[in-house]
């Protein structure tokens, strides 16, 4: 069957590689047009479309989805199914274009975790599992009727970055057993069933991403981790950002003020929090380059 694959990131690469190596015939790729970034502002193009291009799939990249030019060229790869994977929201138009549908990949067990963040607030939350889910898109976004879904356990320890990275790679290989699964009709779809308890995924914003110290160890902890390496919880140092990366909890009564630093000026660095300590272990000063906490005392007087 004829696919176009809709994505932008590294994410959505490891989908596309895996629809390719296993041999499906993907006849175009819908990425994000090029644009500037970097000091001197040179045109960058997406991960997808790096890709695309070494496999010598045509690449489309559309400034309005709507644009009856570019539709006009979409309808002319005659896709049966479309495969969505980290691309931005989608018209009617383009959606519901092919025979079969299109399918997307989301990054955890739907219904929980709708949204643009699934995978920080999963471990913002301290979830203990999460997971992939291939699913129909309709209207609403992430509503749509579930086709196969893969569960991960998530480390007490682990951040958003590693999540993201094997949950990568899992909905790599989801895509591609949900293919095999409408080819060969042996999918049976389901509602997504929604209850007052469901969980919710938001786009992360600044306010999020500030540590309270009057919180617990261990939330502060996951909001670390959440958060890490983007977009970074952060707190301040003497009127500066200090961004969070790596950071490990300590329970122990204490008499200090939330947020005091307690250190050695070699080796450690604990903030307090309202039950114990957070042990930071890698930062990153506003001006500087991300450190290990002991090259950061080295070169930086903590009080």
């Amino acid at each position: 069957m004829n696919i176009v694959f809709l994505g932008t990131p590294d994410f959505a690469v490891a989908s596309l590689k895996a629809l390719v190596d296993n041999q499906f015939n993907v006849v175009a790729v819908v990425t994000a047009p090029d644009k500037p970034a970097g000091r001197g502002m040179h045109l960058q193009q997406s991960a997808v479309k790096k890709y695309a291009q070494e496999q010598h799939i045509p690449v489309l990249q559309p400034e309005r989805l709507k644009d009856p030019s570019f539709i006009e060229e979409l309808k002319s790869y005659q896709a049966d199914i479309q495969v969505v994977v980290a691309f931005r929201m989608l018209p009617e138009v383009v959606w519901n274009m092919p025979s079969l549908g299109t399918i997307n990949v989301h990054a955890s067990l739907l219904p929980e975790y709708r949204g643009a963040a699934p995978i920080n607030w999963a471990i913002i939350n301290g979830e203990s599992k999460t997971g992939v889910t291939t699913f129909k898109l309709k209207h609403q976004i992430d509503t749509g009727n579930i086709l196969l879904q893969q569960a991960v356990d998530i480390d007490s320890n682990e951040t958003a970055g590693i999540l993201h990275d094997k949950l990568m790679h899992l909905g790599a290989d989801l895509i591609v057993k949900t293919l095999h699964g409408i080819q060969e009709g042996t999918i049976t779809e389901h509602e997504q069933a929604i209850s007052a308890s469901t969980k919710h995924a938001p786009k992360i914003f600044t306010s999020t991403c500030e540590i309270n110290w009057n919180q617990s160890s261990q939330l502060i902890h996951n909001q670390i981790r959440g958060l890490s390496p983007y977009p970074t919880a952060f707190t301040r140092l003497n009127n500066k950002v200090l961004k969070l990366f790596l950071s490990s909890p300590h329970y122990i009564q204490h008499s200090f003020s939330p947020g005091t630093i307690h250190s050695d000026g070699k080796s450690y660095m604990h903030f307090a929090s309202n039950d114990g300590f957070i042990e930071i272990l890698e930062l990153q000063l506003e001006g500087k380059k991300r450190m290990k906490i002991d090259e950061f005392l080295r070169g930086n007087k903590v009080n």
